[in-house]
């Protein structure tokens, strides 16, 4: 839902009685407690129709709600294969135990988050990430969100919280602009690549689970303002470094042990010198396999988070040398002498220090005998058998604890994005089930102590907290009742006398420790609180826990030696020196970080683990959370197989039954007076036609004013609606206003989001036709002004081209009637006061003009070129030589003298040259001799004249004597 206005998962109560608020009735009528045949009545009613009991999406419309109703729904829809319901402000979601194909593919991501209001669509755990995505995008002031995954061991936390990571590094994603689509997919691979390292190192196959989280973690999707992942980091707390040397019956090692065992290569094996026939006394039931073994995924996610082949070699070769640590055993026949190694014993050795890289010798000695310090003077002292296998797996306990908290920093390192870069985060809560074994030590009690942490919080914000507010906002409220768990809390980690603080007082003595003597000390300091109880006929020394999800027995024996957890410093001092460069590294930034880690002021494991968790509820209450109950359906992890006994005990000890009969009872969102008027407050401007509220300046009072008459404009407006059919005294039911909060019903805030959307539909329909308009104008506006200025242009234009013409015809005018005036005088003066010219050389002709250009005058001795058409042609096309002109007319002779280029002569002729070079000449003198030529008078007198004297034929006529003759 985008309505993420400070909005807060809550839970709520039933309200008996009416609360007149300002118009405002609310009638809700609980159940009297002498109505118990009526109830019964009802739940079989309510059974009786069962084909519709898987229809139940939401457990809130189970009418009655108790334990056996609540349980025939979620069995009838687990029968159909439908595994998430919601519980009120809840979602729970029951283990299929197989995979169930395009449940969680791509496309049905992409579906709810495009999805206008996802809680519309089926329940499903995408529901709840998309909510806390959104309310992280919705809120005038964003808040951190936590998704808190809880539930037994086996129920399904650990791949629910894989499912929520990638719908947030795919949403995160698809979204993002192009230019940072790259980085995205950097930072999304590596987020979900840190999932496979962290579970083959920090899982294991347990008798619920073949995947089952040995520590618990926290992972923060760090977003920037544009709701993009840009980063990520993972918190841990306390991982179950026991395992690595002591496995419980019918349960395995961490994976990473198994994988390296089934998918190494035979070079690698070579290396890891672990051969296939070799057995290892730390991998129990290693013939067993499940999905979990891949190797090769394992070593692609390192590849992917930047750990490069040297560093991977680095780390196999350490996992290796735990593994021959396993195999040494140990014999004492005299105590005051070093314990013996038989010579496969010896043989392990050898390859242990060979993997660690420290010298085979000095870890013997390191695995065999203790360095006490007097004073400034070291004294040696041989240690038992039992101490040279304590040593032996305190040396690969601690090894592999620092190996897992180096990958956790590296992992951070590659992922963490820069503080500046990010402002939000929604965090994802994956910690251990609840557990309950044969034998329980300090591991379970940390674990279960979690666990009932984690109850509290629920408990503290969703069946007190809220329930205490609708008091205290002047809701009349019959509280509900639920089970409280403050008091096992107190019972673990109270003041001043608690487990916890006992168990650490007897850490810190400087003594060994007595079970019997430390259980007698528990019933005597504890023996008042109800939650703790005592088998006073057991043989083994221990006490019970009642826990919220059942009684625990807890043995006492180790566990002070646990919580202690003491690393000899031989064996620190050893590793420091090892030529593993990771394993130095390791153990160097140990001893720098932590230089006080000898003596009495050592933390103990429990004061370590109860730091963390709290301040990871820190964390918790800062942020908005959304919590999903995991249910196991079945003890023995059997596909589709529902145990009513199983999930009847897990409904129960999680308070879901509560949680749905305050859910449906209250009003589960709450928004201040502020907030809502900020965001519904355009509803009453648009529907009332009254002025805008300002929120920051008018008192408490004003607001509420202000909050109610919106309120009664939008249930009036629905009230008119005549779709809808509700009464009016439904309508009421679904708000109320606090003294300085609007508390409201999912349907009441689905009407209100409704209203606003088509409010602010309207509002951008206004706003486009503004626009579209103002556009429209503007651009008729510009086109106008465009035609405008082109005609001016156009005109312009065209008055400079006419003066243009005008200048150029006045000066053709004015040349022409020049050459007019030239020629004119020109002609005077050759008609009148002209001279004989001096005779010329005639120019040597070229000899094809002078074959076929030529014809021969009787009274001239060279030929004489013919030019000029198409006089010319037909005088050079004569056959004669010689040509006789015979002319009759001034016309007849110009065009016969005008075609000749014929010499000057004195006394004969004269020949201006002005007009002799433009092919024109004016006879004054006829040449002697018989020139005879008839031709008719041509239109074209003095057509394609030539007047360059050095070229005796060109153009035209040049042409045409060379197609002519």
């Amino acid at each position: 839902m985008s309505s993420a206005d400070n909005r807060g998962n809550v839970g709520a109560g039933h309200r008996n009685g009416g609360a007149t608020v300002r118009g405002f009735v609310q009638k809700v009528r609980s159940p009297h407690p002498s109505l118990n045949d009526s109830l019964e009545g009802e739940v079989r009613a309510f059974l009786t129709d069962e084909d519709q009991l898987h229809t139940y999406d939401d457990l809130t419309k189970v009418n009655p709600v108790t334990p056996t109703t609540v349980l025939k729904c979620l069995q009838a829809r687990y029968s159909v294969k439908v595994f998430y319901t919601h519980a009120g402000c809840t979602l729970v979601a029951l283990n299929p135990f197989q995979p169930i194909p395009d449940l969680y593919s791509l496309d049905v991501m992409k579906e709810y988050h495009c999805a206008p209001q996802p809680q519309e669509f089926k329940p499903h755990i995408f529901i709840v990430a998309e909510e806390a995505y959104r309310n992280i995008q919705g809120q005038l002031e964003p808040v951190n969100q936590s998704l808190v995954v809880s539930g037994e061991s086996g129920a399904g936390k650990t791949w629910t919280s894989r499912c929520l990571m990638k719908y947030y590094a795919t949403v995160a994603a698809s979204s993002s602009v192009l230019k940072s689509q790259d980085t995205v997919e950097r930072i999304e691979r590596r987020v979900l690549d840190s999932n496979p390292i962290m579970e083959a190192f920090g899982n294991a196959c347990t008798l619920r689970n073949n995947n089952s989280s040995r520590f618990g973690k926290y992972i923060q999707l760090q977003l920037d303002r544009c709701q993009l992942l840009v980063g990520a980091s993972v918190q841990t707390y306390l991982l179950e470094k026991t395992r690595v040397s002591c496995q419980p019956a019918n349960e395995r090692n961490f994976h990473i042990f198994y994988q390296m065992m089934k998918g190494a290569t035979g070079e690698q094996r070579k290396e890891w010198k672990m051969p296939r026939d070799q057995r290892f006394v730390w991998l129990p039931n290693s013939e067993k396999t499940v999905e979990e073994d891949c190797f090769h995924e394992t070593v692609e996610a390192m590849v992917h988070l930047g750990i490069n082949a040297e560093r991977q070699r680095q780390i196999f070769r350490i996992l290796a040398g735990i593994l021959q640590l396993g195999n040494v055993n140990f014999s004492s026949l005299d105590e005051s002498q070093p314990c013996n190694l038989d010579e496969q014993s010896k043989d392990f050795v050898q390859r242990a220090a060979e993997l660690l890289c420290v010298p085979a010798e000095e870890l013997q000695t390191c695995l065999r005998v203790r360095t006490l310090k007097a004073g400034k003077q070291s004294v040696f002292k041989p240690c038992s058998k039992a101490e040279c296998s304590m040593r032996r797996d305190c040396l690969a306990k601690v090894t592999y604890a620092q190996l897992f908290e180096w990958l956790v920093t590296f992992i951070n390192n590659s992922i963490c994005a820069n503080k500046s870069t990010w402002c939000n985060f929604i965090g994802v809560l994956d910690v251990y089930g609840f557990e309950c074994f044969h034998i329980n030590n300090l591991e379970q009690l940390c674990i279960n102590y979690a666990n009932e942490k984690l109850q509290q919080h629920f408990v503290a914000h969703y069946l007190r907290a809220q329930q205490e507010e609708y008091v205290s906002e002047g809701l009349e409220w019959s509280f509900v009742k639920y089970q409280d768990n403050q008091s096992c809390l107190d019972l673990i980690e109270g003041s001043p006398v608690s487990v916890f603080s006992l168990l650490n007082e007897e850490s810190r003595l400087n003594r060994a420790s007595d079970a019997k003597m430390f259980r007698i000390r528990l019933e005597k300091e504890l023996c008042e609180n109800a939650n703790i109880s005592w088998d006073k006929f057991s043989k083994e020394p221990h006490f019970t826990v009642a826990h919220y999800a059942g009684r625990v027995n807890y043995q006492i024996q180790g566990m002070v030696e646990k919580n202690k957890d003491p690393v000899p410093p031989e064996l620190i001092n050893l590793l420091q020196k090892s030529d593993n460069p990771l394993l130095h590294q390791i153990f160097t930034d140990k001893e720098t970080d932590n230089p006080a880690t000898k003596g009495l002021s050592k933390v103990t494991v429990v004061s370590k683990f109860k730091n963390s968790l709290e301040s990871l509820m820190r964390i918790l209450h800062a942020t908005t959370p959304h919590y999903t109950r995991c249910i196991k359906p079945n003890p023995d992890c059997k596909p589709l197989t529902f145990k009513k006994e199983e999930v009847i005990m897990q409904l129960e000890a999680c308070g879901i039954v509560e949680t749905i009969h305050i859910s449906a009872a209250g009003f589960p969102i709450r928004i201040p007076f502020k907030g809502f008027m900020q965001r519904y407050g355009l509803i009453a401007n648009v529907k009332s036609g009254s002025q805008c509220v300002d929120v920051e300046a008018d008192g408490n009072d004003v607001l509420r004013q202000e909050v109610e008459k919106l309120l009664h404009v939008v249930l009036q407006h629905k009230a008119l609606d005549p779709s809808h059919n509700l009464d009016s005294e439904k309508y009421n039911s679904w708000v109320h206003c606090g003294r300085t909060k609007v508390f409201l019903t999912q349907l009441m805030l689905d009407l209100l989001e409704d209203q606003r959307k088509k409010i602010r539909s309207r509002c951008a329909f206004s706003i486009q036709c503004c626009w579209l308009r103002y556009r429209r104008r503007r651009r008729h506006a510009r086109q106008q002004s465009a035609a405008l200025i082109q005609a001016a242009v156009r005109s312009w234009l065209v008055r400079r081209q006419v003066r243009r013409w005008n200048r150029a015809a006045a000066v053709i005018q004015s040349t022409w009637k020049k050459w007019r005036a030239l020629l004119k005088s020109l002609a005077e003066v050759e008609l009148d006061d002209a001279k004989d010219l001096m005779e010329n050389d005639m120019p040597a002709l070229n000899p094809v003009i002078r074959e076929r250009g030529s014809v021969q005058l009787s009274n001239i001795q060279e030929p004489v070129t013919v030019r000029g058409w198409p006089m010319g042609l037909a005088l050079a096309s004569a056959p004669s030589i010689t040509v006789s002109l015979t002319a009759r007319g001034f016309q007849k002779m110009m065009s016969v003298m005008a075609s000749l280029n014929l010499p000057s002569r004195r006394g004969m002729y004269k020949v201006e040259t002005n007009q002799y070079t433009q092919g024109l000449a004016s006879i004054r003198a006829q040449p002697k001799g018989s020139v005879k030529l008839h031709c008719q008078r041509s239109p074209l007198l003095y057509a394609d004249r030539q007047p360059d004297m050095k070229s005796d034929v060109t153009g035209f006529n040049e042409i045409l004597l060379e197609k002519t003759l």
